[in-house]
Order: C-alpha cells, then sequence, then structure tokens
C-alpha cells in the first residue's frame, strides 16, 4: 500500500528566509516494513529578507510570511507528516528565539524540528543538501562545503556521502548593511563593529566606508576562510579571528585527518556560494552592495581567489549552492518500523533527547549499569542504541531480561522515558521483555528499524499510520 504524505522545510537566516514544501511516497511492504520513497519539490517560496526588528526577530511578519507561504502551497498543519525548521547564523542569536521557534513549531506541527543556533547541524545539513549525491558519485574524493549565507560559513568535509567534521565561522554578508548601491552603513553586528575596531576603521552607523576600508574587510573574511580550507594545527591565533571562530573544522585535538581536507575538492551553498557559482559562470557581477550587504563584493573575491578557483572547478553540485532546506528533507526524515513498542503512543512527541549510550547482547552487566545510570541523568527522556544484527530470539530474550533485572533493582526516575532506537524489526518483542510484558513499572519505547548512525540525540514525531518519523542528528 502507498501513499502520499507532505514534508515542509523552513530557513529562516542572518539574511533570507524561505519555505519549501515536498512530497514524498509512504510504501508498506507486504511483511509490514514501511518506506519513505523519493522527495519530490512541489512548492518552493519566494526568498525574503529575514524580518528584524531591533534586536529581535519580527514575529509578526515571520507568521505573516509562514502562514502565506503554507496559504498559497495549499496545505495546513495537520497534513504535515515531517521535514524541519533550521533558524540560523545571525537570527539564531536574537534575544526572541525562544518565541520565534515555538511560533514556528506551532504551525509547522509537533513532527517538525525547529533548531536554534547548532552551526554543526546546518553544516551537515547544508552538506547533504548541496552535494551528498555528488559526494556519493565520487566515493574516493574528499569533498569540503562552505555554506556561505549573511552571518556564518557553515563548513562540512565528506568522503562516500559521508560527513567526518563539520565547523562554523562568523564570516558572511551581512555583518555590515549598507543603503543598497553605496557603503553608507545602516547596521552593524557585534562581530562588524569588533572587526572595524580592531582594522582601526572609526566608522558607525551613517558614515560611509571608502573603497580601500570595504577591501580591508574583505581581505579579512578572504584570509580566514582560506586559512579554514587548509591543513593546519590548530584555529588562527589572532585574537580577532578566534572572534570569528564559533568551531572550528580542523583543530587537532579533534583528531581529524588532515590529508583528505588538503586534497578536498570544494562546494559552496548559500547565499554568498550561489553568487560566486553564478560568478563562475560568467554571469556579470552584482551592483555595489545590490543586496544591501557585502554578498556581491565577498563572493567576487571568492570567485577570483586562487586558493579556492584551484579547488571549485572539479566538482559542481547540480544544485549551484541551493541546499540547505532540501538537505534537511530528503536526509533528516526517517520511519520507524511497524513493530515498535509503544504502549502510549500519547507520549510523543519527543523532542531533543539525548542518546548516552550503545549496548548490546556483548555489553556487561556493568557496563548496561552505566548506560542506566547515564539515562537517569537526563532530564525528562534519554535514549540508548541497541546494537541487534540478528533476528535471534534468544539475544533479545538475554538482552532484554537482564535489562529488565537491572531497571528493577536501579529504577529510573518517575516520569522519565527511555528511548531505546533497534535496527531490526524485534523492537515490540525486546520491549516486553524489558518491561517483563507490562509488569514492570516503566516509561518504555522501543523503536525498530533504526539503522545505527553516529548521533547524539534523536527526535520523535507522533505516531501515525503505524510509524513514528524521527530525526537523528550530531553535534560535533
Amino acid at each position: 500500500m502507498t501513499r502520499t504524505v507532505k514534508l515542509v522545510g523552513l530557513d529562516c537566516g542572518s539574511t533570507t528566509t524561505s519555505a519549501l514544501v515536498a512530497t514524498a511516497r509512504l510504501t508498506t511492504h507486504a511483511l509490514g516494513s514501511v518506506e519513505i520513497g523519493p522527495i519530490e519539490e512541489t512548492f518552493r517560496s519566494e526568498v525574503v529578507f529575514t524580518p528584524f526588528r531591533g534586536d529581535e526577530i519580527d514575529a509578526a511578519r515571520l507568521a505573516e510570511h509562514l502562514d502565506g507561504w503554507l496559504a498559497q502551497a495549499g496545505i495546513e498543519g495537520r497534513e504535515i507528516f515531517g521535514g524541519g525548521a533550521l533558524v540560523t547564523g545571525l537570527a539564531a542569536r536574537k534575544k526572541n528565539i525562544v518565541a520565534i521557534t515555538q511560533l514556528i513549531e506551532a504551525r509547522l506541527a509537533d513532527s517538525v524540528i525547529a533548531t536554534a543556533d547548532d552551526p554543526c547541524l546546518e553544516s551537515w545539513l547544508a552538506f547533504m543538501g548541496n552535494c551528498h549525491q555528488l559526494s556519493r558519485s565520487h566515493p574516493q574524493t574528499s569533498i569540503l562545503n562552505l555554506d556561505i549565507g549573511g552571518g556564518t560559513t557553515n563548513l562540512a568535509l565528506g568522503i562516500d556521502g559521508t560527513v567526518i567534521g563539520t565547523g562554523c565561522l562568523f564570516v558572511g554578508a551581512r555583518h555590515f548593511q549598507f543603503t543598497p548601491g553605496t557603503f553608507r552603513l545602516t547596521g552593524l553586528s557585534s562581530h562588524g563593529r569588533a572587526l572595524l575596531t580592531s582594522l582601526r576603521i572609526e566608522r558607525r552607523e551613517g558614515d560611509t566606508l571608502s573603497g580601500g576600508e570595504v577591501e580591508r574587510i574583505l581581505d579579512f573574511y578572504l584570509r580566514l576562510l582560506e586559512v579554514a580550507i587548509v591543513p593546519n594545527p590548530g584555529p588562527p591565533p589572532g585574537a580577532i579571528e578566534q572572534q570569528h571562530v564559533q568551531v572550528w573544522l580542523h583543530a587537532s585535538e579533534r583528531g581529524l585527518p588532515l590529508a583528505p581536507l588538503s586534497q578536498a575538492a570544494i562546494t559552496l551553498s548559500g547565499g554568498v556560494g550561489q553568487l560566486v557559482y553564478d560568478r563562475l559562470r560568467g554571469l556579470p557581477a552584482n551592483g555595489v552592495t545590490q543586496f544591501g550587504d557585502l554578498g556581491g563584493e565577498l563572493a567576487e573575491r571568492i570567485a577570483t581567489s586562487p586558493a579556492f578557483v584551484d579547488r571549485l572547478g572539479g566538482l559542481t553540485p547540480e544544485g549551484l549552492g541551493r541546499a540547505t532546506v532540501f538537505g534537511l528533507l530528503r536526509h533528516s526524515t526517517q520511519l520507524s518500523g511497524t513493530t515498535l513498542y509503544l504502549p502510549d503512543p500519547t507520549r510523543l512527541p519527543l523532542k531533543n533527547v539525548p542518546i548516552v549510550g550503545r549496548i548490546g547482547p556483548a555489553s556487561t552487566d556493568e557496563q548496561l549499569t552505566q548506560a542506566i545510570e547515564l539515562a537517569g541523568r537526563a532530564a525528562a527522556a534519554a535514549c540508548l542504541q541497541v546494537d541487534l544484527e540478528q533476528h535471534d530470539l534468544d539475544l533479545v530474550r538475554g538482552l532484554g531480561t537482564r535489562l529488565a533485572g537491572l531497571l528493577a533493582s536501579r529504577p529510573l526516575p518517575a516520569g522519565q522515558t527511555l528511548v531505546l532506537l533497534v535496527p531490526i524489526n524485534l523492537g515490540k518483542v525486546l520491549g516486553g521483555y524489558i518491561t517483563r510484558w507490562g509488569t514492570l513499572p516503566l516509561e518504555l519505547i522501543v523503536v525498530d528499524e533504526v539503522p545505527y548512525r553516529d548521533a547524539q540525540f534523536v527526535r520523535l514525531g507522533r505516531w501515525q499510520e503505524g510509524v513514528v518519523p524521527l530525526w537523528l542528528y550530531a553535534v560535533r
């Protein structure tokens, strides 16, 4: 049996905001497994400037945009099966971000992610949306994707479709805002002010920067980007450079392989990334501060930088930089199996559940005890990944019985939910053994048919059509 479901993605960034609606086929196979099929875009909104009002995102205008786009797409909140919303860059640092996140979740239903100020997740999603297929089709070539937007540059290094490192710099087009067509300052971010002070440029809102002063700002941004794409023992030493690093991609203590970074092809995404590809395709340069920021000017510098040009020509993403939201839809929505252990569906949805350990039949009692104790320290819910690769009832019974004994002697705090992720369709059986077939007082959910992934958090959506949509993500 096959039916069509609807997915929604919203990208609210430092400079622009846009939405995407897509459909996917949900197919139930003969043995009960459910598969989410190819995702096809059905609606893409116009791109608007992210509405700001002083130090806050303008909630009323954002709600107006979102409501209008959902109406244009002919979709209501209750129809949304999954997807996600990203509030990123400078937008994620505004003081009313919690209210904005709640506004988005209220409209896009409980099954949708709303993530704020998570640069490594954004880096991963940008890679997945921009060059995942490109990476899979060139498995021996490492790819470094730079998602360059208004407030940040998110970096992700991947090989054969797998991201092995992420980072984020406060380098983007919108730290300096101008009257379009001029260099007259109308706005500055905190990083923009700090950079002017470091460069000894005595300018403030209302002043006009000289051409030479603009070049010095662009020199700094380009130099920091060039340092980030070559092997280096650590982040740049200067104080102002360090202020512009949120997460350094290849700090030595992270143990990332430096050879793949030095040999990596470079791909770009984000608003500035799109402008770079336009320039490389021979399209004319944008006018002075055409978008009221340094987007065109920064793109021009990147497009003529030998450090970039030599590595940009080899592999080009099909979407030419239009990445993040579609990456969120295509690569973050997964489905549980149909044999999950879920005695009370009203326990869902669960947001941002920490994955505190990985256990299996080979785990010792001491290891199981440590995992349970870690889970008990989580606020409302905690998750353990379970290694069970075979349909072996003896292994399931043994692990379930041992966990039941440990949980009986070391109960979790009242009201806390324990989530187990199992890669095969034995969730209901494992849950039965762990709860002693419902006699052990324990809030337990076992989600089956979830392949192992190196993740730190899971989010579970509402139970729908006999399955649970879920999202796994990591912060590195």
